[in-house]
C-alpha cells in the first residue's frame, strides 16, 4: 500500500484503513443479519401465524449500525452522495477550497451528531427496550459512533487535501481513498 508519491502511508492512515475495513465488514454482516431476521419475521407471520416480537427492534438496530458505519466509510472513501457539477467547472484552487470547507462542515456535523446522540444514550440508558430487554440508549449508539467515525474520516481527508497528499488503496475492501 503506497500513496501517489510512492511513500508508505503513515500510522494514522493505516489505523483508519483498518477501522474502515472493519466497519464495512460489520455493515455487510449487519445487512445479511437484518435480511435473515426479516425473513424469519415473514416466515413467522405467514407460516407459523406467530410474529416474533423481537424481530422489528432487532432489524432497526441492525439497520442503524450498517447505515451509519457505511456512511462513515463513504465519507472516507468519497463515495457518499455529492454534487460535483460546480466542482468540475471551477479552477482547481477554488475546488480545493470547496473540498476543505466541505470537510470542515462534515467534521462539525459528525461531532455534533456524536455529542447529541451521546446525550440521548446517557438520557435513555435507564429505560428498557421492552422487546429486547436492552437499555434504551442502545437505540442511539449507532449515531454516536457513526458521528465520531464521520469526523475522524473527514479529518483524515482534510489533512490529505491541505497537504496535497492523496493516498491510494486505503482499505482491503478494494475501495480507494481518493
Amino acid at each position: 500500500m503506497t500513496d501517489i508519491a510512492g511513500k508508505p502511508p503513515n500510522i494514522a492512515t493505516r489505523a483508519l484503513s483498518a477501522i474502515a475495513a472493519f466497519c464495512i465488514w460489520i455493515a455487510g454482516v449487519g445487512l445479511v443479519a437484518m435480511t435473515a431476521v426479516v425473513g424469519w419475521q415473514v416466515f413467522g407471520r405467514y407460516v407459523l401465524n406467530s410474529t416474533p416480537t423481537w424481530s422489528e427492534p432487532v432489524t432497526l438496530q441492525l439497520m442503524g449500525w450498517f447505515i451509519l458505519l457505511g456512511a462513515a466509510v463513504g465519507v472516507r472513501e468519497n463515495f457518499h452522495l455529492g454534487l460535483d457539477l460546480v466542482h468540475h467547472v471551477v479552477p482547481k484552487a477554488v475546488g480545493r477550497l470547496m473540498d476543505m470547507a466541505t470537510l470542515v462542515l462534515l467534521i462539525g456535523f459528525g461531532l455534533a451528531m456524536s455529542w447529541y446522540s451521546g446525550l440521548l444514550v446517557v438520557g435513555t440508558w435507564a429505560a428498557t427496550l421492552p422487546s429486547l430487554g436492552l437499555p434504551g440508549g442502545f437505540d442511539y449508539l449507532p449515531q454516536a459512533f457513526g458521528g465520531l467515525l464521520i469526523s475522524a474520516f473527514a479529518a483524515e481527508r482534510l489533512v490529505h487535501v491541505v497537504s496535497g497528499h492523496v493516498p491510494v488503496a486505503a482499505v482491503k475492501t478494494g475501495v480507494e481513498l481518493v
